[in-house]
């Protein structure tokens, strides 16, 4: 047991990955830069928004739709050039 762990905090740096080896801390800054990458890549072939609201529903983030497409639009508009 590390002395973190006994005095009942966690270290951010050590063991706060979820299943996939991902930060368990996502941003929509840094979900929306995951995605311009994996576009520039060519992985993303759907619709960005739609992308983009099962990124932040799964790391529990909400935005209001407005935001979602405004990013949407703002991702695709980066990603293309």
């Amino acid at each position: 047991m590390t002395d973190s762990a006994a005095a009942g905090t966690s270290d951010p740096i050590e063991g706060d990955e979820d299943v996939a080896g991902t930060a368990a801390f996502e941003t929509p800054e840094s979900i929306a830069e995951e995605v311009r990458d994996e576009i520039r890549l060519g992985h993303v072939q759907d619709d960005v928004s739609h992308v983009l609201e099962e990124r932040f529903e799964e790391a529990g983030i909400e935005a209001r739709p407005e935001e979602v497409d405004d990013l949407a639009e703002e991702i695709e508009k980066d990603a293309s050039s």
